[in-house]
Formats: structure tokens, sequence, C-alpha cells
């Protein structure tokens, strides 16, 4: 009987992570982590930033060796250090960030390295290629034009499309990196639909995200990572968001509260002083006859689906890309289209959307990217001083609390929540009056959320007017004090921050129009 136990045991086991340990350069990143993956099972990965979560999902995919311990798949030890042999073993990843090449269009990149030939290898098939890409992103729900290159479309459908090539492969283990961070509500819960559709068909799946209704909502177990040591698997029926947040960070987590509103109504709007204008806004093709303020000490929130054209706005608005008609004005004076660096110098500071690629410098350090954008400022007789340099870098990484060893390491050894926090501190060193964010906890874990959060209300209770863009109805919830929504480039409502809801939000933002 014993042995019939063991044998069933066995056969539900798809991967052991027995002991694994992880050192870079003396810090100890994976500490005798041990747990297992069972077949068919959703098991989601929790835990801070720098918790040891992007550690594991490169030693599980070849990317790089452990120090010491085991990796087993199938009751066969993987091959460590090798990409091609861990993708042969049956393991797939959607990386946080998109992998894409940005200069191939959807179908190259599904298939580049692994392309489809004929003619005894010596031609691509290029039709059979076309077609199953096709099937692969219809399968997404998503509609992309095959032959453009990645590069001129939207973060979220790039996601969708690397989304697509790890599908593509035979895979028993999908690890799943914060899938749903650049995605709307309708589009996340759509890939939650296809997780638990991937589940159905015996596929198990490593399921990293911060987003914790989405934990409940589709895992079977959660392991729990602090400080690159094991803490904790429980199934997700025994544990509730407290107590998974508190296995996080090793403490009970304050409740965010919302910030008391500043917004009025809108014939006393009129009457403030604006610190942004935008009047008429438009843009062929990307959005059309956008107006509205923002007052000294606002905050004001910008919801709509993945594609609506907030992004493109609030490109528009810091100069990054060009408009047709309207006016942008900044503290009284008009900007001129396409100039960032007038908008800088008035006073205006934009966080990007995708950080990897707009917001950081990856291979300078992270004393460089928090200086770059303040550079002027810290020069004597116009050299750069490198004492007010160190001065400044170190004032930041406190007051954000970065979490780097040393401020020279280059910052895409960080975290991804790590890295976040230098692009906003690169902008804040610019002492701005009008701060533009565009999905500013993208990837971040609750713990920096939160730190993120009050950053964001103790500047505007400074007098920071901020203008935040993001995916999370709950975020923008809790911070704004007026909401608008996009639909299709035009803004389709406005809401207060204090009495609206989730169902108002993307009502608004499905439909085009206030419920």
């Amino acid at each position: 009987m014993m042995i019939h136990s063991q044998a069933t045991q066995s056969d539900r086991l798809l991967l052991r992570i027995d002991r694994i340990n992880k050192a870079y350069g003396g810090v100890q990143a994976l500490q005798d982590v041990s747990f297992d993956v069972g077949r068919g099972e959703v098991h989601a990965l929790c835990g801070e930033n720098g918790a040891g979560k992007s550690t594991l999902i490169k030693l599980l995919t070849g990317v790089t060796r452990p120090d010491s311990g085991s990796l087993v798949m199938n009751q066969r030890a993987l091959p460590v250090g090798n990409v091609r042999g861990c993708e042969a073993a049956g393991i797939a990843v959607l990386h946080q960030e998109s992998t894409a090449f940005p200069d191939l269009n959807a179908i190259d990149n599904i298939f580049v390295g692994r392309e489809l030939r004929v003619a005894g290898g010596l031609l691509l098939a290029r039709d059979a290629m076309r077609r199953e890409a096709a099937e692969l992103l219809e399968q997404l729900g998503e509609s992309i034009d095959l032959t453009v290159p990645l590069g001129q479309l939207p973060l979220a459908q790039r996601q969708m499309v690397s989304m697509a090539r790890a599908m593509s492969c035979q895979c028993q283990l999908f690890i799943m990196d914060e899938p749903t961070a650049s995605l709307s509500a309708q589009e996340s819960q759509k890939m939650l639909a296809l997780v638990k559709q991937l589940k159905e068909q015996g596929i198990s799946i490593l399921y990293v995200s911060h987003r914790l209704e989405e934990i409940f909502q589709i895992a079977d177990s959660v392991t729990v990572l602090r400080d690159g040591q094991y803490v904790a698997t429980h199934a997700v029926e025994d544990l509730h968001d407290r107590k998974l947040i508190q296995l996080m960070v090793g403490r009970e987590l304050d409740e965010l509260t919302v910030r008391q509103t500043v917004s009025q109504s809108k014939s006393d709007e009129t009457q403030k002083p604006s610190t942004l204008k935008v009047d008429q806004l438009s843009r062929q093709g990307i959005f059309q006859d956008v107006s509205f303020s923002i007052a000294p000490g606002e905050i004001v929130g910008m919801a709509g689906l993945v594609g609506a054209g907030r992004s493109e706005i609030a490109r528009a608005i810091f100069g990054i890309d060009p408009y047709d008609e309207g006016t942008v004005e900044v503290n009284g004076q008009m900007l001129p289209g396409g100039s960032v660096a007038r908008a800088k110098h008035v006073g205006m500071a934009m966080v990007p959307e995708d950080r990897q690629h707009e917001g950081l410098v990856l291979p300078m350090s992270v004393q460089n990217n928090l200086t770059l954008a303040n550079l002027r400022d810290l020069q004597d007789f116009g050299w750069l001083s490198q004492t007010r340099e160190r001065g400044q870098a170190k004032r930041l990484i406190a007051d954000l609390d970065i979490r780097v060893t040393d401020p020279q390491l280059p910052v895409e050894t960080l975290s991804g929540g790590n890295q976040q926090k230098v692009v906003i501190g690169k902008w804040l060193a610019s002492m701005p009056n009008l701060l533009i964010l565009d999905e500013p906890t993208r990837g971040v874990d609750v713990a920096a959320k939160a730190q993120v959060h009050r950053l964001i209300r103790e500047l505007a209770d400074e007098g920071m007017a901020t203008l935040i863009i993001s995916s999370e109805l709950s975020e923008i919830l809790t911070l704004s004090d007026r909401i608008l929504v996009i639909h299709q480039g035009r803004i389709a409502a406005e809401f207060e921050g204090a009495t609206a809801t989730q169902e108002q939000l993307l009502h608004a933002a499905l439909v085009g129009s206030a419920s």
C-alpha cells in the first residue's frame, strides 16, 4: 500500500527544487530553497522584489547555474546552464519584460531560432509560420498586423507576441513572470482564462505576480520567498491576502488609506490656477480633442483599455511624440510640440511605461541613472562633480529605499521593483512641479507599491501636479482626485475620485460613456 502511495505521489510530481543556492559577488540571492510543483498545477511564487524569484527563474530556464542543489523534472536532472536543454525538457517562460526583437515582425519573433522549413531545410515555410502565428494570437484574443515590426506596437501587444512564442513550444512547465503587468483589466481576465485552459490541458504553471487578487483567483498553491530564502508553501484556500502579505514582507503591512480629495466642482476648477492645461490636443488616428487641466497638488488618473491612447497622449504632452492640433500649457507657458528639453525646462517630468527601453540605460550604474536627468545641476565650472553626484544618488537611494549593495553596480542587476524606483528617482532629482507617471507600479511588489503610493501622495501634498496612467483600476481609485477615462483616443468620461467605482470606469472604458 505504501509503495502504491509513493508511486502515485511520484506521478503527480513534475518539478522538484531541492536545496538550491546561488550567490552573486558575495550576495546570497538564493539560500537552501526547496519546494515541489505538481503536474497540472498552478503554483504561485510570491515575494518582494529582491526575494529571489527572478534568480530562480533564470536557474530553471538554463540562463545561469546554481552554486549547489538540484533541479529535477520528470525524475531527470535539468541540464543547468543550458537554455536549449531546458526548453527541450519542457520548460517555457513568459518574461516580465518583453524579450521581443523590435525590428522583427510577429511571425519572425514567434519562430526565431526554430523556424519552420521546407525543401529539406533550404527554404523557410513562410505560409505555415504565418498561419500558425495567426492561430496562436487568435487563441489569445489578439488581432495584430503580422507584418509590422514589433517596435511599432504597444508594449502590451509585444508581450502577447512573446506569450504566443512560449505557447508554440510543447511545454510541460510554463513559467509566467508578471504576465498581466502590461495588460488592461479586460485583457488580464483573458490571460487568467488562458491559464485555466492550460491547466486543464495538464500543463503546470509557475505563476509569478504581485497582483494578489490574481493569485487567489487562479492558483492552487503558493510558495513564498523572502530575502532569498524559502518561507512557506500553502494551499491557496488556507490563505487570505493579509496573511500572504505578512509572509512576504515579514511583518504586518498598514492598509493604504485613500488620500483626501482636493478636486472641486468643475466650475471651481476653471477658477484655480492650473499647472497643466491641455486644449483640444489631437493626433490623426491616435487621439482627438483631448482637453483637461491639473491644478497644483492635484492627482488626475487616466484610465482606459490598453491601446485606447493613454500613453500616446502623455508622450505628446511631454514632447516625445508630435501632435497635429491643440495646445499644451505648463505654468502659464505655452509649449512647442515635440520638445522634451522644453518640457523639462518648464518643470515637467515623465516616468515612462517601458522602464527597460525608455526609462533606464541598463549597462550604466545605479548612480549614473539616478543623476542622468539632472547633470547640469551637478556641475562645477562645467565639470561634473563626482562628490555631488554621489551625494545625490545616496540621498535618492535612501529616500526611495532602493535595494542595492553598491550604487556603482549596473542598474540591470536590480530587481524590477528597484529598477522602477530608480526611474522615479531620476526624474524627482530634476525637482519638477508636474509629474507624469505611466504605469508607476508595474511589476512592483506590495511593499514597494505602498512606498510609491505614499511618495505620490506626499509630493501632491507639497504641491506637485500629477497625471497617473494605470491599468490597475484599484490604483487609479486609490490615488486620484479626478479620473479621466479614455476610449478610442477620446475622453469618454470624467469622475470624482472619491465617489467613482471600478464598474463605472470599466463601463466607460469599454462602451465610451459614463454608466
